[in-house]
């Protein structure tokens, strides 16, 4: 078998039909689509919208040579029980077709005759041996959820019970495709949240178990947390109920399976634990022990951890402190888990297994330096110091980014860009320029490292035009180079552990996914997956990056879909789908199935700002209209705008301050910020955080800024409202509880304006996904109610 290579700079052919685009991936055309430019075929249905498969690498070999697989649609994680959201003992349905695939020819191996729910994938060091954590085949999954609603009903009694198939540990020999199950010490159930770690020596492997009691125990607390029939919560307890019943996920123990025993033993014993990993040769395990006193309202779900270095032949008197409370802290460990790097108070810390203290390896002055620019010098301890535009002294001040296999180097990043450290002198190097004040120049992210530590590779994305690329930096001669750039995305790399093969995932635009083999320098790319090669014979419209100016003059990107066989000069009815930025390349089958429709989609971008972040829908998205209307792609009679979580509530805001459009969504988005505020208690402090610290942007506490909470909750502003406004709710929706959506209902009823609401009883957050009846109902009430109110006959 053969493959077609990716070109390494820009090409200037023209789009092709989407078959030859699945195939090869041909760079998308900067130009507004034509009739010419459509693939002939069938319209992207509902059923499409269900069977659209993702697709992701599950665990690459260390020889590079074998991939695992997984595809997944959105049929196949129905069934979810709503009711059950906060319950630490409960894993929705997922499944996937799994598959082992040779990265030099791109044969594929199914590992399972059917779709299997994974967990977890672990190659052993050898490559020998792969290490599954999946659900028991007794079978959950589309058959299982295509009961419905009497299923899901029994929801409330049934949460917590712990009743649905277990997961089970099993190991796959490479060589002959054998399956075992590994057994499991006496009196332990999985924990399916587990990590799955083998030992760098190959003798086991380590998971995470749990006392085979502790379901019981969980569905005991949660079923009074929900029925009571008595329940009394106290600011004397020191966490919020359901926060104290998330926290009962932590509690777990870890184990180790011996192959050649084939034999399982508990090596730590049960305890709150945040996370876990070998270290080294995997004589020592690192172990986050839970220490947080009390529920904590600056952080989302925050945590302190202490965290320990403990002999794995040895017991708890052994361990040896790392971090005394990491709590608030990002820690950058290294691969061979034995070294680590965090900043706190503008100081860059290193530590590693067998220092006696912390070494500093960028630090504020003691006092600022009278002249030059604080460049390190051989201790590396000096923070730099450069001058701004007004020649006033500025503090350098950096974050660790990413450690080497063995912690030898550390890439961290500044204002300026990335800066690799030595980590044993402290001396570093700028070897990655970026300027602060450029919103418009490239972001770049480090990917990946080989675990020689000697060739890092960083992904490039630019914010003015569909540009991405790889570069690889060589830390022993300082060399920058450029591998790909072009007008595709390139993400999730990963390097096999002897560095021979490089997977990559590669994205067109407006196109499946993809992922590619490679070879370490981005070179002979070769594609391994085709995870939805019906789609060649459906009419897909092409995507454009749309490029205007906000009422501020901001220049702003969105992205803009046309429908199949779009006719430039002629008006359509257009949907705008709100969240907050977009710049994403990826095939969107709500898009396709809007544009399927005859619908031109925008996903416009906004510049949110704190204090007064509902400003931003009215400046963003109405210039964003403006300039499809302005190119006549846009009929402006026929504007449809809709929104879920975040973006449902922005549709709110957006129209209440102005009545331009014809119809309106709002898919589980809030309305009132007050009601809001205090609601949500499965998720604890989220609800709090959100306006006061993170997306909601008010920046500040609703007794701060009353004035701000209420000029930012729609329903306050019902009377404005003009649009036909759906609200699609969920009962069993914990993060954004119906309660505050239903306000606005009853507001524009009570002032006699256009509203329906649709309340999906078993529902969770965004689409029901009970079951796919629901599904298609949710789908086609959105599909529906734009035709009502904007049909040409209407307008």
């Amino acid at each position: 078998m053969t493959f077609p290579s990716l070109p390494s700079r820009p090409g200037t052919s023209p789009t092709a039909v989407l078959l030859a685009a699945l195939v090869a991936l041909v760079a998308p055309s900067a130009n507004p689509p034509s009739l010419q430019a459509q693939a002939a075929g069938s319209s992207f249905s509902m059923e499409d919208f269900f069977q659209y498969r993702g697709v992701n690498l599950e665990a690459l070999s260390p020889d590079g040579t074998q991939a695992v697989v997984s595809y997944t649609a959105m049929a196949d994680r129905m069934g979810v029980d709503s009711y059950r959201t906060g319950d630490p003992s409960y894993v929705a349905p997922q499944l996937s077709e799994l598959q082992i695939v040779d990265t030099r020819t791109g044969e594929a191996t199914d590992l399972f005759p059917g779709k299997r729910q994974l967990q977890r994938a672990a190659w052993s060091p050898d490559g020998r041996t792969l290490a599954l954590v999946v659900r028991e085949a007794a079978d959950v999954g589309v058959e299982a959820a295509d009961v419905g609603v009497e299923a899901a009903n029994v929801g409330v009694e049934a949460a917590g019970a712990g009743v649905e198939t277990p997961f089970q540990l099993l190991l796959r020999d490479a060589a002959s495709g054998e399956m075992r199950t590994a057994p499991l010490p006496a009196g332990i159930v999985l924990d399916p949240g587990t990590e799955l770690r083998w030992l760098p020596d190959g003798s086991g492997v380590l998971y995470g178990v749990r006392d085979e009691g502790w379901p019981s125990e969980v569905e005991a607390r949660v079923r009074h947390e929900i029925h009571g029939p008595v329940v009394v919560r106290s600011s004397e307890n020191d966490f919020l109920s359901w926060e104290a019943i998330r926290r009962m996920g932590l509690r777990q123990s870890v184990a180790r399976f011996d192959p050649a025993a084939n034999r399982s033993t508990v090596v730590v014993e049960e305890g709150e634990l945040g996370g876990w990993a070998p270290m080294g040769k995997g004589d020592w395990l690192r172990l986050h022990r839970d220490i947080t006193p009390k529920t904590d309202y600056q952080r989302i779900f925050g945590r302190d951890d202490r965290v320990m270095a403990r002999p794995l032949a040895g017991g708890r008197d052994d361990e040896v402190e790392l971090i005394a409370n990491d709590g608030g802290l990002t820690v950058r460990w290294s691969g061979d888990g034995t070294a680590w790097s965090f900043a706190r108070q503008d100081t860059l810390y290193f530590g590693q297994m067998g220092m006696e203290e912390l070494r500093v390896l960028a630090a504020p002055p003691a006092e600022e330096p009278d002249e030059g620019t604080g460049e390190a010098d051989e201790g590396g301890a000096k923070a730099s110091r450069d001058d701004d535009e007004d020649g006033n002294a500025t503090r350098e001040t950096f974050s660790p980014v990413r450690l080497s296999h063995d912690g030898g180097h550390l890439v961290a990043s500044s204002s300026r860009g990335f800066w690799l450290f030595d980590t044993a002198s402290g001396r570093r190097t700028h070897f990655l320029e970026e300027d602060p004040d450029d919103d418009e120049a490239p972001r770049w992210s480090v990917a990946e490292w080989d675990r020689s530590g000697g060739r890092i590779y960083l992904t490039r994305a630019a914010r003015s035009q569909w540009e991405w690329g790889i570069s690889t930096y060589d830390v022993a001669s300082g060399e920058l180079t450029e591998r790909i750039r072009d007008g595709r995305r390139y993400s999730g790399l990963e390097l096999s552990r002897d560095g021979s093969t490089l997977i990559l995932t590669v994205t067109e635009a407006g196109r499946p996914p993809a992922l590619f083999a490679a070879d370490p320098e981005a070179t002979n790319l070769r594609r391994l997956s085709h995870s939805n090669p019906w789609l060649a014979d459906r009419a897909l419209g092409e995507m454009e990056l749309l490029e205007y100016l906000d009422v501020d003059g901001e220049r702003l990107f969105g992205l803009l879909h046309y429908p199949p066989g779009y006719e430039a000069g002629r008006p359509y009815p257009t949907v705008f789908i709100l969240y907050e930025t977009f710049f994403d390349p990826n095939f969107n089958t709500t898009a396709a199935l809007l544009s399927a429709h005859g619908y031109v989609v925008v996903q416009p971008s906004v510049n949110l700002v704190e204090g007064y972040p509902g400003e931003a829908w009215i400046k963003g998205v109405t210039a964003a209209a403006n300039e499809v209307i302005r190119r006549g792609i846009a009929d402006p009679k026929r504007l449809g705008v809709q929104g879920g979580s975040y973006g449902g509530y922005a549709v709110n805001l957006l129209v209440a301050q102005t009545p331009r459009f014809a119809a309106a969504i709002n898919i589980s988005g809030k309305a009132n910020m007050v009601s809001f505020y205090f609601d949500s208690p499965r998720l604890a402090t989220r609800n709090i955080h959100a306006p006061e610290r993170s997306q909601d942007r008010i920046g500040a506490t609703l007794w701060e800024q009353p004035q701000k909470y209420l000029d930012h909750s729609a329903v306050m502003m019902a009377d404005r409202i003009q649009t036909p406004l759906l609200l699609l709710t969920g009962q069993q929706d914990h993060n954004v509880t119906e309660r505050t959506t239903s306000e606005m209902y009853y507001a524009l009823r009570r002032l006699g304006r256009t509203v329906e609401w649709v309340s999906y009883i078993d529902g969770g957050h965004g689409m029901p996904r009970t079951h796919q009846g629901e599904a298609e109902d949710y789908l086609n009430r959105i599909l529906e109610w734009y035709e009502r109110h904007m049909s040409e006959e209407g307008s």
